[in-house]
């Protein structure tokens, strides 16, 4: 298997899942060997992490470019007589059969290679400032999941250097146990470095210290490993927030825990330029 910036799902593999190589040749007349069989290359997106179907193990972990591992070795060929001759016994009649290639049951699942994770409730903001902080254009519209797959965005710094932000499907009460979308997609911000947790302060007669509570036990039930990772809160649509005293307990929730804390409007462009500079801290390696 092949690692290739080319691929970015893992569709090809649901309408051909069965890859075999090219059997060993006989040994043919005049005492040759028969010709090995040629190797298959099976190019997968890089991400793509391979697990045995039958124990569940970990075999690989594809995260670079042109990346190689190989899934199954071929069978060891055989000997004909023509090996056993000496010079006392001419004429063997012995010889040694082949033996069988390796046969995998391999399980593939693609995570996205993100620097940064955006989460929250749907319509916290999160495809907007993606939209603000990079090239990506995804979709953006007031109504609950909006966003239906995973956006990648890549934003670009003056000095050149460049990280990677993923925006996922909102997540919601009970997204652990498979409720909303956001179950279908927290894998793949588990490779980032850091999440930005996104509040949303513009609903009225909506508590957003009950979104904020309920994402983080959210991630801690779909894996202790996400909770545990670095996080910054931000107040997003702080051009539409008419109730300061929800920002204040927010603010306060965030430094209760350690968190950085954010206010920010996608829209007005307050906050922006600040959070993405402090991403940028975070994840790239000083200059």
């Amino acid at each position: 298997m092949v690692a290739t910036v080319h691929r970015n799902t893992l569709l090809h593999f649901r309408f051909n899942p069965e890859y075999k190589a090219q059997r060993g040749r006989h040994g043919e007349g005049s005492q040759r060997t028969g010709h090995d069989g040629e190797s298959i290359t099976v190019l997968v997106p890089v991400g793509t992490t391979i697990y045995d179907v039958e124990t569940g193990e970990k075999l690989y972990d594809f995260t670079k470019d042109g990346e190689t591992w190989c899934s199954a070795h071929g069978g060891r060929g055989g000997r004909g007589n023509a090996r056993f001759a000496t010079s006392t016994h001419q004429t063997p009649t012995e010889h040694e059969p082949g033996g069988p290639g390796e046969f995998h049951h391999l399980q593939l699942k693609l995570r996205l290679l993100a620097d940064v994770g955006l989460v929250g409730y749907p319509n916290a903001g999160k495809s907007t400032l993606i939209s603000r902080i990079s090239a990506a254009r995804p979709k953006i519209a007031n109504y609950p999941f909006t966003t239906l797959e995973p956006n990648l965005g890549v934003v670009q710094l003056p000095d050149l250097r460049s990280y990677v932000v993923a925006d996922i499907p909102g997540i919601i009460e009970g997204a652990s146990e498979g409720r909303g979308l956001g179950i279908q997609f927290l894998k793949h911000i588990e490779r980032t470095s850091i999440l930005v947790h996104l509040v949303d302060m513009s609903e009225t007669g909506r508590d957003p210290r009950h979104d904020f509570e309920t994402l983080l036990v959210e991630l801690e039930k779909f894996s202790e490993e996400l909770s545990k990772k670095p996080m910054i809160v931000a107040a997003s649509k702080m051009d539409a927030s008419q109730d300061p005293e929800a920002v204040e307990a927010i603010k306060q929730m965030a430094e209760a825990r350690g968190l950085p804390f954010f206010l920010l409007s996608s829209v007005s462009g307050q906050g922006v330029e600040e959070l993405k500079f402090a991403l940028a801290a975070r994840v790239l390696p000083p200059t």
